[in-house]
């Protein structure tokens, strides 16, 4: 389980295929504290480290995430969001994350506030997945507070910090983004299904 709250980021510095799979060696300063078979999130997918070498660790993505996240569109040189499993003991600072990603969406607008950056999102209403307003969304790891919620779009607003210690400094207008929804409301939606 995950929290949404990004430690750091790393560097791709190799992508390998083999078959239907990709492995990525991941450059990152975290890269010394872990360990095989630990589970770690990368722009919001949960991964397992499968080699760890110096400041950097390899993980592989599989075909089925490959084509429901945006990893398959990471290139070498491209930089990704981090954040290692809460450990038991842990703070809880964002929200309950579990780095399944649910679909993509799309950056539909970047505006610079001064002090502040507004995001607006699109992704596909088929997927029956919704956003209430308040409520959470992980955006490629990143636990945020979902605004001007409607079927299909919503806005998020990223504070400093936040911009600049992850991978939305990067992120424009047209780019793919990996969504996970509160997990919380997917529950209470599979629920109410039932009583139609």
């Amino acid at each position: 389980m995950f929290t949404g709250i990004v430690e750091t980021t790393g560097r791709v510095a190799a992508i390998q295929a083999e078959g239907t799979n990709l492995t990525y060696t991941i450059e990152s300063s975290m890269a010394t504290e872990l360990t095989v078979d630990q589970s770690v999130s990368h722009n919001g997918v949960c991964l397992t480290v499968t080699s760890v070498s110096g400041n950097a660790y390899t993980v592989t993505a599989v075909d089925e995430t490959l084509k429901k996240t945006n990893l398959g569109q990471v290139q070498v040189g491209h930089r990704v969001n981090l954040e290692r499993c809460m450990p038991a003991t842990g703070r809880f600072d964002g929200h309950i994350v579990q780095g399944h990603v649910d679909q993509t969406g799309r950056c539909t607008n970047v505006q610079d506030l001064d002090g502040s950056w507004l995001y607006d999102f699109e992704y596909a209403p088929e997927s029956g997945n919704v956003t209430v307003e308040k409520g959470s969304i992980c955006i490629n790891g990143v636990s945020l507070t979902v605004f001007n919620s409607t079927d299909n779009t919503f806005r998020v607003t990223i504070i400093p910090y936040t911009y600049d210690h992850t991978t939305f400094r990067e992120l424009r207008v047209g780019d793919l983004v990996n969504l996970e929804f509160d997990i919380v409301g997917k529950y209470i939606k599979k629920m109410l299904a039932g009583y139609r």
